[in-house]
């Protein structure tokens, strides 16, 4: 829940008196961290290698996509695919879903290129790695790439080892060492990646994206800095050139539906920097992260309040297979900058 402050101007003796109002809360529309990321790829086994042969992720669920499951993505009659289900083994949720599509028309990256500075879609799923610089090594040898070498990260109070793996299609795992302070405990146990906690966007205006998952969705603040440049020419996660990192600032937000280590969205705008849009190609069967589920306790009453908050639902309230939750009903909104979000009820 967040407190909206409502002003009621009242006349009292002819002239108009101001009063805040402070007992209206806005409610979220779900307290469930997302079940998963879905990720559109070439080759399920090929993109799997990762989280599996060096994260140590379990194979959950493997098997073809039923026709409502292409329905659900706008794709001809005639198209096909294969979803492969994957988490750490003590998870319950948070996991990656990489599905292929068959016979669904044209593909092309989301993000050719993926630049910082490029907008739209999801840049990259954030994951929690011990002893990344093994990964490094292990990610290269199996074809994987990065952004840029493992730099050093301080935010807040924590102390980073941070890089962005790029992987085939274009598919990017921001992976995150803490050095310092210890992880809470309430982040299970894992020997190389956790689950993933956070997905990020490149938007085009932070504060109209912040308003959007606060005001329309009712989430929760966890970050929302000033604009942010370097004291010193210095190596950035994003790959910001070195001699525009002391002029060029970006800002972030994060959010989530409860205060918790898992479940966020976070914002970038680069403020300084311009590249191309790629709001418009972030749906199927175009190849990166596709879309974050989120469960909810009822779809329509979730539609309900996104409506009536004067957002555009994208795909209307629809039945479908997903395994290996069973049936859900599935609806789900866009974002500003065209990454898809889905709500689903388990029924």
């Amino acid at each position: 829940m967040k407190k909206l402050i409502i002003f009621l101007i009242i006349l009292y003796s002819n002239v108009p008196v101001v009063i805040a109002l402070e007992d209206f809360e806005v409610d979220s529309v779900t307290q469930a961290v997302w079940q998963e990321a879905v990720i559109s790829v070439t080759n399920l086994d090929r993109s799997a290698k990762f989280f599996i042969d060096i994260g140590g992720y379990e194979i959950k669920w493997r098997g073809p996509l039923s026709a409502n499951n292409i329905s659900q993505w706008g794709l001809p009659d005639q198209a096909s695919g294969e979803a492969l289900l994957l988490g750490p083994s003590t998870y319950r949720d948070s996991f990656v879903r990489l599905v292929r599509f068959d016979a669904a028309g044209k593909r092309i990256p989301m993000r050719p290129g993926s630049r910082a500075w490029d907008t739209g879609c999801y840049f990259s799923l954030m994951v929690r790695m011990k002893d990344i610089s093994s990964i490094y090594d292990d990610a290269i040898k199996m074809g994987w790439w990065t952004e840029t070498p493992i730099v050093d990260l301080e935010f807040g109070i924590s102390k980073l080892k941070v890089t962005i793996f790029r992987g085939p299609d274009g598919v990017q795992v921001q992976g995150y060492e803490r050095l310092s302070p210890p992880l809470p405990e309430t982040i299970p146990d894992f020997k190389r990646f956790a689950g993933p906690f956070n997905v990020m966007q490149i938007v085009k205006d932070r504060d109209k994206s912040y308003e959007f998952f606060t005001q329309v969705l009712g989430f929760e603040t966890f970050y929302k800095g000033k604009p942010y440049t370097a004291k010193t020419p210095t190596h950035t996660p994003l790959g910001i050139p070195i001699n525009l990192t002391t002029s060029v600032p970006y800002q972030a937000g994060i959010v989530y539906p409860r205060a918790g280590e898992f479940g966020r969205m976070e914002m970038i705008e680069m403020m300084g920097l311009v590249g191309r849009d790629y709001s418009h190609q972030c749906h199927a069967p175009n190849l990166g992260i596709l879309s974050v589920r989120y469960p909810v306790e009822s779809a329509e009453q979730a539609k309900i309040l996104i409506q009536d908050r004067g957002w555009q639902i994208t795909n209307d309230i629809q039945i479908l297979s997903l395994p290996p939750y069973g049936n859900v009903k599935t609806f789900s909104v866009t974002t500003p900058d065209g990454s898809i979000i889905e709500f689903i009820e388990m029924i």
